[in-house]
């Protein structure tokens, strides 16, 4: 029954979407997926509510489509994102900081198109606090999962955007990493992590922990 469940539910989107344009019809199933599965491996912590909208007017233009046109993308939640969604790191301290702008990075994958869909969880303050802090866990957040193995390790800060691709939520999750907080997830969950040489992508408007390893 759970199966059938899962599977109506990752059916509805589409079919209630069928008559929607490419960005919108991802955007739905994505959403879709995240309600199935996030209850389990908790690796979202929220859904932007103008992502469809925004997704919709994105299949109604005619401008030049970009390479990552209707691609649902999660983001860490230590990256800014313009909207109603709250750059908190994780942490109860930041649970307001709503900044109103996008990081660099988020408006290039604007630029090419992607739907920007809502935030991924992480270790509060990226792991910051100390030697000791729990992979995957913030207040904000709780607890993420590896999706593989409920009782194991997701591994590293971006531990809620590796699982949220290990578990079929999104094709494509945005982290950060000082210190193995992508390669780590990439690794343990079984999926792609591309950590770039330090100084390639801008830094702006991500909360920092060393300028000499953020990337």
């Amino acid at each position: 029954m759970k199966r059938v469940a899962l599977m109506a539910a990752l059916l509805a989107a589409p079919l209630a979407a069928q008559t929607a344009g490419p960005a919108e019809t991802a955007t739905r199933a994505a959403i879709a997926r995240i309600e199935a599965l996030n209850p389990k491996v908790n690796a979202v912590l929220a859904i932007d509510p103008t992502a469809v909208d925004a997704a919709r007017v994105m299949d109604r233009g005619r401008k030049a489509r970009g390479p990552l046109f209707g691609v649902p993308i999660l983001i860490k939640d230590n990256i800014d994102v313009k909207g109603p969604l709250p750059t908190t790191a994780g942490s109860l301290a930041l649970k307001d900081n709503v900044t109103g702008r996008d990081a660099p990075v988020v408006a290039g994958l604007r630029a090419a198109g992607a739907v920007i869909l809502g935030k991924t969880n992480l270790s509060e303050w990226a792991n910051i606090r100390g030697n000791s802090s729990i992979s995957g866990w913030s207040a904000v957040g709780g607890q993420v999962r590896n999706p593989h193995a409920l009782n194991r390790t997701p591994c590293g800060s971006s531990s809620g955007s590796g699982a949220a691709v290990a578990s079929g939520m999104v094709d494509a999750a945005v982290g950060t990493e000082t210190d193995g907080s992508v390669t780590c997830p990439a690794a343990i969950n079984g999926i792609v992590g591309f950590k770039p040489t330090v100084g390639l992508v801008s830094r702006t408007h991500i909360i920092p922990i060393s300028h000499s390893q953020d990337t």
